[in-house]
């Protein structure tokens, strides 16, 4: 697959996505290159691997070019030894609301507690119906990107959103 991807991305409230969710699968991603605003990614989802390239953000971060390509488990796994430190491990949870799939990223490790949605749009203003938990729109906030994340990951920062956004209390 290639081509933009015009996306928005939200805080969730509460864990009704898990009962909503049609499936979910374990993700475990980390970065070959993530500076100045592209990304080349490696990720494990299930028992199949990704190769992805992204570029700079555009309209607020709303949309990006991305080239994506399925490769062997095997070459994924290998090619997670290139990574930068820090791997985005997390459940993703498929909801569909209307006629739109929202992916309910639920971050583990170090970014446990943080809970996003994401929904994938035809066009920059396309409209879409809202499911009931999603909460403060963050599209554009650089620090919800999975790039940052693995460098600056959430438990770092997490006093900065409301406590209603943090799933997870650390002790």
């Amino acid at each position: 697959m290639s081509g933009f991807e015009i996306e928005r991305k939200f805080l969730v409230r509460g864990d009704a996505y898990r009962q909503q969710a049609e499936s979910s699968s374990r993700i475990r991603q980390g970065y070959i290159s993530s500076g100045r605003g592209s990304t080349v990614r490696v990720r494990i989802r299930g028992s199949r691997g990704y190769l992805t390239i992204k570029g700079p953000s555009e309209d607020g971060g709303i949309s990006r070019y991305e080239f994506e390509k399925e490769i062997t488990l095997d070459e994924a796994e290998h090619l997670m030894e290139l990574c930068e430190p820090g791997i985005v491990d997390k459940t993703r949870y498929l909801v569909k609301c209307g006629s739109h799939v929202f992916e309910v990223d639920e971050f583990h490790g170090d970014n446990a507690g943080l809970v996003m949605a994401e929904v994938e749009l035809s066009y920059e203003n396309e409209p879409y119906e809202r499911p009931d938990f999603l909460g403060d729109e963050v599209t554009g906030d650089r620090r919800f990107y999975n790039s940052h994340l693995r460098g600056m990951p959430f438990i770092l920062w997490r006093g900065t959103i409301p406590k209603a956004f943090r799933h997870i209390e650390l002790e």
